[in-house]
């Protein structure tokens, strides 16, 4: 059968594994689960595409783990993570921009907190961290809002791309024999006779073993099997792009002193040249509501206008709001559930994107420890993805490419710069978009300061070509 699935019945012979949920997290299973050649894996994705859930809203930082809860299992899974992702980005062309963070301090209270979070940081493994007076930062970031007393330098941060993260890791891992099948929810789970039963508007899927990496969902597929470990509480953030323009105006990643809520509002460069405020922080009910509101941007301002306040100058490419599965835990909730041969991964925050491959390998441990029998082992064929950062050329910009192959040198959507050959290689692609948006993750294309005005026809065009 084919490895990408979206529509008609799901196989009635046991995986061996099945993955719940297309995450990063959960993709960074599965392409670990590829590793080994004989295991029969499956992931399942109740949407259309890969990373559509908390994923494609990350804040796309890279963290070193600097702050995370000395001696948790979140921070060890972050520091192991964010070299093997860093290492894993060089290899797979996913753009990453090494920027350095300040955590800025804006009363006594806060600047009396630096030392102590540099401290934390030595906790952490992380010992570059330092504290800069108001002389330093101002150098560092003259378009600073007046008033900072001081800040954190924390030089290993990073920004880097989670949407193409999250698509090279389900990129190799359906390339190495993994079936991906989306447009599949599981509706109820159970197990019975050593085999799980995942029922979905497709049918049925069955697995020897069961990795619950459902994220905002993972509560509910874990009080199905029985257990009731953690609470999941959909945390809203509100996020403003602003035009590649602004991007001048910031060098580092600016962060608050953090709070017990999260990191708090944020200013940071992307790899795509914008520069992002947010996120809120605003714990909902709705496992739905990826809504963005007026309160919630107009707060958003209210904070930018004091960290950069010519940021509030610039234009608005886009506003986005994504939703983090915090729990009452202040750490990952990954456990093993050998009787049933189940793994929960859940609780997974923002930080899940840095420390994405160290918590597959983390899970594959904890499967063969539920007696599941890997088998030999042998590294899928390495990726390369497309790259879509402002510090690498892009093909059009590539006179080897665009003799070879001219398609790369017709733009179609110029905010963003991106060719006809782009759009060509995305829609064949090992998972092909099954939408506009997808393409444009995929591409940038109609994610530049138009939106796709000027463009937005031709792509749709060369979409419904290629789906015909």
């Amino acid at each position: 059968m084919t490895t990408v699935t979206a529509s008609g019945a799901l196989p009635e012979d046991p995986y061996d594994v099945v993955i719940v949920g297309a995450g990063v997290v959960g993709c960074a299973i599965a392409r670990r689960l590829a590793h080994h050649p004989e295991l029969r894996v499956a992931l399942v994705e109740a949407r259309d595409d890969v990373g559509q859930g908390t994923s494609k809203a990350n804040t796309a930082i890279l963290h070193t783990g600097f702050d995370a809860v000395p001696g948790s299992l979140e921070a060890r899974l972050v520091r192991t993570g964010s070299r093997e992702l860093a290492a894993y980005a060089a290899e797979s062309g996913i753009p990453v921009e090494p920027v350095g963070a300040l955590l800025v301090a804006w009363d006594e209270e806060q600047l009396a907190a630096l030392p102590r979070l540099a401290e934390k940081a030595a906790r952490n493994e992380y010992h570059d961290a330092r504290v800069l007076g108001p002389a330093d930062l101002y150098a560092r970031e003259p378009h600073l809002g007046p008033g900072a007393l001081g800040a954190l330098h924390v030089p290993g941060e990073s920004v880097i791309c989670p949407w193409t993260t999250t698509l090279a890791y389900a990129t190799q891992a359906v390339r190495a024999g993994v079936h991906l099948h989306l447009e599949a929810p599981v509706a109820h789970a159970g197990h019975h006779d050593g085999v799980h039963h995942l029922t979905s508007p497709r049918g049925t899927v069955r697995a020897r073993r069961l990795v619950n990496a459902a994220g905002l969902h993972a509560d509910t597929l874990d009080r199905q099997l029985g257990h009731d470990d953690f609470t999941v509480t959909p945390r809203r953030g509100q996020l403003i792009v602003h035009d590649t323009f602004a991007r001048a105006l910031v060098r580092h990643i600016l962060l608050p002193v953090p709070t017990a809520l999260g990191k708090g509002v944020l200013v940071a460069p992307t790899v795509h040249g914008n520069v992002l405020l947010g996120p809120t922080a605003e714990d909902l009910d709705d496992k739905g509501a990826t809504e963005s509101t007026a309160e919630g941007l107009r707060r958003l301002r209210e904070q930018g206008r004091r960290i950069l306040p010519a940021l509030l100058e610039e234009e608005v490419t886009a506003v986005y709001a994504g939703l983090r599965a915090a729990t009452e835990h202040d750490d990952y909730r990954i456990t093993a559930h050998p009787g049933q041969g189940c793994v929960t991964v859940g609780g997974i925050r923002s930080t899940g994107l840095t420390a994405s491959l160290a918590i597959a390998e983390h899970v594959t441990g904890l499967l063969a420890g539920t007696g599941l029998d890997l088998g030999p082992h042998r590294a899928p064929e390495p990726v390369r993805m497309p790259s879509l950062g402002e510090t690498c050329p892009r093909p059009h910009q590539r006179p080897d490419l665009v003799a070879a192959d001219p398609e790369y040198g017709v733009l179609v959507c110029h905010c963003e710069r991106v060719s006809r050959g782009e759009i060509r290689d995305a829609l064949a692609s090992t998972i092909p978009p099954r939408g506009l948006d997808g393409l444009r993750r995929r591409t940038r294309a109609r994610a530049g300061r138009c939106q796709g005005f000027h463009c937005g026809a031709a792509v749709r065009e060369l979409f419904e070509e290629a789906r015909r």
